[in-house]
């Protein structure tokens, strides 16, 4: 099977990862742009997302994310109260080519960002309407 025309992700070590990039490099018609997250490129995006500045360069971030390298997250609010960031849950939903490891970096990236910026939370809670028309 040829290679893919980009750098690709070093495999991780064996009983490490559940992250199936064997299985996705034999698959014909698999979805390969996650497998152009190197380390590096993981290292600058986990960078980014630590230093987001508002909702909006969350959403921003997220877009691309999904466009570019297929992950999707999922950032969804307590549907009883939201007293700290433990209220909001982040989930980077599983995708064949994701390592663990990256699956579980990106949501603590994202509340590091939160915690140092919680205009980003507040404004998370008003777009699902918390703080509308107070």
């Amino acid at each position: 099977m040829p290679s893919p025309p980009f750098p690709i992700r070093t495999e991780c070590p064996p009983g490490t990862c559940v992250c199936e990039r064997d299985a996705l490099l034999q698959a014909p018609s698999g979805d390969m742009r996650i497998l152009q997250l190197t380390r590096a490129e993981e290292k600058k995006m986990l960078d980014r997302l630590e230093n987001l500045d508002s909702l909006g360069d969350l959403r921003k971030m997220q877009e691309r994310m999904q466009q570019q390298l297929g992950i999707r997250l999922a950032i969804t609010q307590s549907p009883h109260e939201v007293r700290s960031l433990r209220g909001i849950a982040i989930l980077v939903l599983e995708q064949p080519g994701l390592c663990r490891k990256t699956r579980q970096a990106i949501p603590a990236a994202i509340k590091k960002s939160m915690d140092a910026r919680p205009q980003i939370t507040y404004d998370l809670l008003d777009e699902g309407g918390l703080f509308a028309d107070m």
